[in-house]
C-alpha cells in the first residue's frame, strides 16, 4: 500500500501500488483505482517514489478542476 503525503487533506488516504518488473529491466508501477496512473523507474525505489508523485499530481489535478 502507497501513502499520500503531500497533498492538504489527504495525507492519510491509502491507494494499493502495484509495481513489476518489465521486460526491459525498468520497474513499472500503477495504481488500479486510478486509471492512467502509471509511473516507472530504473529500480524499484524509484518507481514508487515516482508513483507518489503522479499520484499527488492527479489527485491535486481533479481536485483543483473537477
Amino acid at each position: 500500500m502507497g501513502v499520500l503525503g503531500n497533498l492538504d487533506g489527504f495525507e492519510d488516504m491509502e491507494a494499493e501500488i502495484k509495481v513489476e518488473k518489465d521486460e526491459d529491466g525498468s520497474w513499472v508501477a500503477w495504481i488500479p483505482s486510478i486509471p492512467g496512473c502509471i509511473s516507472q523507474g530504473k529500480t524499484k525505489r524509484e518507481a514508487e517514489k515516482n508513483i507518489t508523485k503522479a499520484m499527488n499530481l492527479h489527485l491535486e489535478e481533479n481536485f483543483i478542476h473537477g
